[in-house]
């Protein structure tokens, strides 16, 4: 007997896979393990690094799976995580290995530009300007229209 899918399920599968082949575009690497990776990597150092009310924000605005890795094993209390760009890319880096190994400034820009795109402006400007200068550059330029 075959099944419907639910809805909101295959919506949210079918937008993390355009995210993970956006940034794989971004990274020029065809490797969907690596965008997932990438993602995974800074999203989970980015959260570290966010007040835990921006970090809730910012989530909101991601697909439901994607939100949902996200906030897989966050622990809020004593947020924000206070370190620099090396540590942020040091996490990202760790969590690249485990996709094959990549560059991980080039994974955080990556990604940011993918994310850049998929949420509102406003609330990725709180979510920069929650974030020390030199984690900010990781970010591409804000291209006025």
């Amino acid at each position: 007997m075959a099944k419907d899918g639910i809805k909101a399920f295959d919506t949210t599968v079918h937008e993390t896979n355009l995210i993970l082949n956006d940034i794989g575009d971004e990274m020029g690497d065809p490797r969907t393990s690596i965008a997932y990776h990438a993602l995974r990597g800074v999203l989970f150092a980015l959260r570290d690094r966010l007040p835990m009310s921006e970090a809730v924000q910012f989530a909101a605005q991601l697909p439901m799976l994607v939100r949902g890795i996200f906030f897989e094993g966050y622990r809020p209390t004593g947020k924000p995580d206070k370190f620099d760009k090396d540590t942020f890319l040091a996490r990202v880096s760790e969590e690249l290995k485990m996709g094959g190994g990549a560059n991980a400034a080039d994974a955080a820009r990556a990604v940011f530009a993918v994310l850049q795109r998929r949420v509102d402006r406003g609330e990725i400007d709180d979510v920069r300007s929650a974030l020390p200068a030199d984690i900010r550059k990781l970010w591409p330029e804000r291209i006025s229209v």
